[in-house]
């Protein structure tokens, strides 16, 4: 992957909270949507930008009559290898980084039966692409009757720009032992698309999010879907907004929130777009580096037993 050997010191990220009841007539009318909420992030200067957790759930809407719930999964993957070209071609053509959101993904192309993954889809303007798979599972997207998804066993560290950039999708952002595999990497940018029903769900991935970038000493920015996707049959309600979170240090303000946007169940419109200007991802990788009040990520529990009464 591109990776200059300068490291910025800011970073303008575009997080949209897509509102998944915004009809679309087919891919390529998805595609074009994406595309202009792109050229508005460009204008802003956003070089990075985030869509949720199942951003696939739009293409309900022109899914085939007759379709049902558990059919759904097998049908979007079949839509995704198109959808890849479509996003592919929009990190080139506004020179972002680009996270598609999720959307189920063939374990095996050749063979649909063997399932399927709920996957980021990252392109970088150099060409690359890299998936992500989700790792945690939530109950529903394990039933058999259900979605029926395979979690994933990898997690990738994209080296971009100078910047160390990764992803976790939703409940993986709520995993401790995760965020203890991740501290060690030096992560600049851990980007948290999601899809979270109601208020409590929003409020468990938001809350680990800002949690986690105390943790790992880095920017936590995510996203979730709002409103619901014409002919869904699975999520009649989506609730959530956009957030950028830093350490919660002297000099980034104390609090750990450097922008946001007010959670909403629909907004009416597309969603909101978070312009998220000059992140000061230089700023936090010296704190990392050992200019922090303190890091619990530099910390190890090598040294401690665990002493069981009773």
């Amino acid at each position: 992957m591109t990776s200059p050997a300068s490291f910025p010191e800011y970073a303008t990220l575009a997080l949209w909270a897509t509102n998944l009841g915004r009809p679309v007539a087919d891919l390529a009318g998805w595609a074009d949507h994406i595309d202009a909420k792109m050229a508005e992030a460009a204008k802003q200067g956003a070089k990075i930008f985030v869509l949720p957790e199942y951003a696939s759930e739009q293409w309900l809407a022109f899914k085939p009559t007759g379709l049902q719930t558990g059919q759904e999964i097998a049908w979007m993957a079949d839509l995704a290898s198109e959808a890849r070209k479509h996003a592919a071609e929009h990190a080139r053509k506004h020179d972002m980084l680009l996270v598609a959101g999720s959307m189920p993904w063939h374990i095996d192309p050749k063979n649909p039966a063997a399932g399927q993954t709920n996957s980021a889809m990252i392109f970088t303007p150099e060409g690359d692409a890299i998936i992500q798979d989700k790792l945690s599972l939530t109950p529903g997207e394990q039933e058999p009757e259900n979605w029926n998804l395979t979690p994933g066993t990898a997690f990738n560290v994209i080296k971009w720009r100078g910047l160390n950039v990764a992803v976790l999708i939703c409940l993986d952002i709520e995993m401790p032992a995760l965020s203890c595999l991740l501290a060690p990497l030096d992560i600049d940018l851990l980007l948290v698309p999601s899809m979270t029903l109601t208020p409590s769900g929003y409020n468990r991935v938001f809350g680990c999010a800002k949690a986690r970038a105390v943790e790992l000493m880095t920017v936590v920015a995510a996203c979730g879907t709002t409103g619901a996707a014409v002919n869904t049959t699975n999520n009649p309600t989506n609730y959530s907004g956009c957030s950028v979170f830093t350490p919660c240090e002297p000099e980034l303000g104390h609090i750990g929130r450097f922008a946001e946007t007010e959670p909403t169940f629909d907004d009416g419109a597309d969603g909101e777009l978070l312009i998220a200007k000059n992140v000061p991802v230089g700023l936090v990788r010296s704190l990392r580096n050992g200019e922090a009040e303190v890091w619990p990520g530099g910390w190890t529990a090598d040294h401690v037993s665990v002493i069981k009464h009773g």
